[in-house]
């Protein structure tokens, strides 16, 4: 998906605001019809081969997922925090987590952004695509998976991609409307099993889920900044929670309470599809 998003991007971002437009909706089309279709094809073979079709069509899913390179990615930055090797730990969350610039960012400001990652992947990374093969397979999940990768390459407000990711970021935005009321409600269930702050996580949340740009971002980080009694800084963009400044124990508090939140959505989803095939 990435090396046709690129190739395309390469290929076709020039040219006018609307034919950029365009241009950057049909690419996603094309990228999200063409991940449907292999997803799809690969369900059609794995019925045909019995038990050994379970494991091909489960390998394939798990290639959606991204839950266990997120939780190493957030570990080293806390490492990297607690060795006091600051550079390090900047150039860990801007290569893995965050797209903002990091060369600036004191140590709260790192343990922040790679909280807030955390937080929101559990909705691109975990349940998301989880939801969306519960209900369409498959092919399902892949399309979300292409949708939410365009979003992630394509979809930021600066020169030529302001114009050319905008069906991409806006797509994505529809798409988790539903996982990413749901992943916040996921995180306040995690918080109270994890010896965090269930109650300051909903109420967090409830309260401060439209500071950020993005319709369904809020949901999660205002939770787990709730969770986690901390304040998560995003400069010249918003404030979520009312308590102090983050630390690199809380980034390794919000991977524990991220992947309890994704063990529970996977075992409800396992659960309601068992009882409603």
């Amino acid at each position: 998906m990435g090396a046709l998003l690129r190739a395309g991007q390469r290929r076709f971002a020039r040219g006018s605001r609307l034919g950029l437009r365009v241009a950057g909706a049909l690419l996603v089309l094309v990228v999200g019809a063409a991940a449907g279709l292999a997803g799809y094809l690969i369900s059609a073979l794995a019925v045909t081969l019995g038990p050994v079709g379970l494991l091909i069509d489960a390998i394939a899913l798990e290639l959606l997922f991204a839950v266990r390179g997120l939780a190493r990615a957030v570990l080293t930055v806390a490492g990297d925090l607690e060795a006091g090797d600051m550079r390090a730990a900047r150039a860990a969350v801007a290569t893995d987590l965050v797209s903002r610039p990091t060369s600036g960012l004191d140590a709260s400001g790192v343990a922040s952004a790679a909280i807030e990652s955390a937080a929101e992947n559990l909705t691109d990374s975990v349940l998301a695509p989880l939801l969306f093969y519960a209900a369409f397979g498959l092919a399902g999940a892949a399309v979300y998976r292409a949708v939410n990768t365009a979003d992630a390459m394509l979809g930021y407000r600066t020169g030529v991609l302001e114009d050319f990711g905008k069906v991409a970021a806006r797509l994505d935005d529809v798409l988790n409307l539903i996982p990413a009321r749901l992943a916040g409600l996921l995180l306040v269930l995690a918080a109270a099993l994890t010896g965090a702050r269930p109650v300051r996580a909903l109420t967090t949340m409830w309260r401060e889920h439209a500071r950020t740009a993005s319709p369904n971002a809020g949901w999660t980080i205002a939770a787990m900044a709730g969770a986690l009694g901390v304040m998560l800084v995003k400069v010249d963009h918003y404030r979520l929670g009312e308590g102090r400044a983050p630390t690199a124990t809380d980034v390794r508090r919000s991977v524990r309470v991220m992947l309890v939140a994704a063990a529970l959505g996977g075992g409800s989803l396992a659960l309601i599809v068992s009882v409603f095939p």
